[in-house]
């Protein structure tokens, strides 16, 4: 009884000087506005997004979407997007050691040891998750984000299959200005991060040339970063309606992986690597690390064919390299695939209302060569195993949206189909191998009644998220061919709105049923494997609430708090493996709730100000619930300085802490690692500190 008191008296303490430090930055900020004379109107309802082809302000949207912007990502530190996503109620972003990212939403990181899994990815119009179900989110630095949506729930009606969600993901915008733009970070932990970019056009035209640079040591033994990405984006407007939009991505990243540890040595030093053992190697000795090289080229063209009609069509192409020396072997993988979209759309005013109808299809394939060698000191030995892998994957999608007398009423639907073929040649050829999934039609409805500043939706979508290559083909774990894809149907119902003038509060209440859940295993040496896990049930609540301050002061240029809570109730509902039954246990991976809250602060003068808040609740590391890692609060504070010169010049300086209340924990935890691995260190308190100058062109 005297161990929770003390933990209960310790949580009060804590939430009682984040309670004191939000009330002290409202007071002198409040005391220094008094001015009453303009007034300043809340953007983030009437950003317009691109979810489901709709072209709608956010608050119009029927379905469960969070939108980052260039604030949100700019409340943060420059060196990474995991605390802005982290920002945004039912998504998760992990990072278990500097550049190992894995994205959650809804519980979708449960089938992903590490990387990006059942969440589908496009980046400025092209399909970035390649026709296995793999995403390298991890290639793209800080810099390549413009806004983000991010799409919650299944979406097979218009973006394939899967049952996490969708990342829109934008790196350029419209309004860019002719100029050029440098940036330079440095802080904890050998932090270096430099930036560099050439914008030029005009109102029809706008091409950036971009270089950044990314390198740091890391918080832990072995977790050195190194990061280099080389881009060029294009837009280009033909007339009024004519829009081609060109990308070219190069990306070259290095990380250590220092591996997890288990509670016993995460307690005695969280900053060490993974010791080796009788049986296998420690993370330093094998140099456990990933090596990847992507390069991405690709195009989307927007044309009118009638008044009525226009179309967007989209090609690429993709190579990525990859090399990964870990405790277990050294893996090998040239990835190259290509594919492309297109979409149709029909507009038709109607009586008191629009008709639009979407009609398209996707198409990709990949051609994978896997070769996997004995690890001796980082190095590639002898050849155990070489594979060839061809993925084809392809649906065609309609959607009819009417929108009429204050009703929205969207209906949609897909057809999916995905083929893997593998053929092993050492050690001894096993001939061809081949498993097709399809899907019979995935359909999607949605409907929202809107008032004069309130907007409340529905929607029901049925989906289903075969296995990637790397769960059929997992190069820790033996063959599993029979592995059956998920199918999950989820309800939403929500509610948009602006009340008091300006508040904006964004409410979602969800129920997700899933079968043949597909869950990760890992055995001695770290590798993994996969099994279907029987049916989950996933309910739960995630809120946004923002509010612009000092709306009438002309010493404020601009300003906002905002708060976002998250509550899952995830478990399973049926799963028994062997003699083990856990029905009814908790999904690991799940925090039951987090909470995030921030204020951002642009006085006139230039003055700026950010403080940060996030709460992670417990969360359990197995299926048995036997382990879990301990919640947490991270505190952050952002304060600089930004100067414009004749509008044409602008120089800002700033500076920041994260994890100010020096917290310990993990950010990416090994669910069900053998033996109790489960932790990932992250950083205790940092701080970092950055320039940027800016000089655009005179028209």
């Amino acid at each position: 009884m005297d161990s929770q008191l003390f933990i209960m008296t310790t949580n009060f303490r804590i939430y009682l000087r984040i309670i004191l430090a939000f009330a002290l930055f409202f007071v002198l900020i409040n005391g220094y506005c008094q001015d009453k004379d303009s007034v300043k109107e809340i953007t983030l309802p009437s950003v317009i997004i691109k979810a489901f082809e709709q072209n709608r302000k956010l608050k119009d949207v029927p379905a469960a979407v969070n939108y980052i912007g260039k604030q949100n990502l700019e409340s943060f530190s420059p060196s990474s997007i995991v605390s802005a996503i982290n920002s945004t109620p039912g998504v998760r972003m992990e990072e278990r050691s500097p550049g190992s990212y894995r994205l959650n939403i809804r519980g979708s990181s449960l089938r992903s040891p590490f990387g990006v899994r059942n969440v589908k990815i496009y980046y400025n119009d092209i399909p970035y998750t390649d026709p296995g179900g793999q995403s390298y989110l991890n290639e793209l630095g800080y810099y390549n984000f413009n806004s983000i949506e991010i799409i919650k729930g299944p979406n097979n009606s218009l973006y394939g299959a899967g049952t996490g969600g969708v990342l829109l993901i934008e790196s350029l915008s419209e309004k860019e200005k002719s100029g050029i733009s440098s940036e330079y970070s440095a802080g904890s932990y050998g932090l270096q991060n430099m930036y560099a970019s050439i914008t030029t056009g005009s109102d029809k035209i706008v091409s950036r040339v971009g270089f950044q640079h990314q390198q740091s040591d890391g918080y832990r033994d072995h977790s050195k970063l190194k990061r280099d990405v080389l881009g060029w984006n294009g837009l280009f407007r033909f007339g009024e309606k004519r829009l081609l939009k060109t990308t070219f991505l190069y990306g070259d990243l290095f990380y250590e992986t220092p591996g997890a540890l288990t509670k016993a040595e995460f307690d005695a030093d969280p900053k060490a690597a993974r010791p080796g053992n009788a049986s296998f190697p420690g993370a330093v000795s094998a140099n456990a690390s990933v090596h990847q090289k992507m390069f991405l080229a690709g195009a989307s063209f927007t044309q009118p064919i009638t008044s009525k009609l226009q179309n967007k069509t989209t090609l690429y192409g993709m190579f990525t390299d990859f090399r990964n020396p870990n405790i277990n072997n050294y893996d090998k993988s040239s990835e190259p695939h290509t594919g492309g979209r297109t979409v149709f759309k029909f507009v038709q005013p109607v009586k008191n209302g629009i008709l639009s109808l979407d009609a398209g299809g996707e198409f990709q394939e990949g051609f994978t060569t896997v070769s996997i060698h004995k690890n001796i000191n980082g190095n590639a030995d002898t050849l155990r195993t070489y594979d060839e892998i061809n993925n084809r994957q392809s649906f065609v999608f309609a959607q009819a949206s009417l929108d009429v007398n204050y009703w929205t009423i969207i209906t949609g639907a897909s057809w999916n189909t995905l083929r893997v073929r593998f053929q092993r040649f050492i050690p001894a050829p096993l001939g061809k191998q081949s498993r097709t999934f399809n899907n019979e039609i995935a359909p999607r409805f949605a409907l929202m009644k809107k008032f004069k500043n309130l907007n409340l939706y529905t929607s029901v979508a049925k989906g289903f998220s075969p296995p990637s290559t790397d769960e059929l083909l997992p190069t820790g774990g033996a063959i599993n061919i029979g592995l059956n894809a998920e199918e999950g149907t989820n309800y939403d119902i929500g509610m948009k709105g602006t009340f008091f003038k300006d508040l904006y509060v964004d409410i979602n209440v969800f129920f997700f049923s899933l079968t043949n859940t597909i869950v990760q295993r890992r055995d001695a040496g770290g590798g993994n494997f996969f099994v279907n896990a029987g049916k989950t049930k996933q309910h739960g609540t995630e809120t946004v609430i923002s509010y612009p301050l000092f709306l009438s002061s002309k010493k404020i240029k601009s300003s906002l708090f905002w708060l976002s809570h998250t509550w899952h109730d995830f478990h399973y509902k049926e799963f028994k493996q062997l003699t083990n039954d856990f029905s009814g246990k908790q999904l690991p991976s799940i925090a039951p709730h987090t909470i995030s809250s921030g204020i951002d602060i642009l006085m006139s003068n230039g003055l700026l100000g950010t403080i940060t808040y996030l709460y992670s609740d417990k969360i359990p590391l197995n299926d048995a619930n036997t382990e879990y890692a301990k919640s947490y609060h991270l505190l952050g504070v952002k304060i600089g300085y930004e100067k414009w010169v004749k509008n044409k010049f602008r120089c800002k300086i700033f500076a920041g802490v994260e994890n100010l209340l020096n917290e310990t924990y993990s950010l990416g935890n090994d669910i069900n690692g053998f033996g109790g691995r489960y932790y990932n260190a992250a950083p205790k308190r940092n701080f970092y500190a950055s320039i940027a100058l800016q000089f655009l062109q005179k028209k």
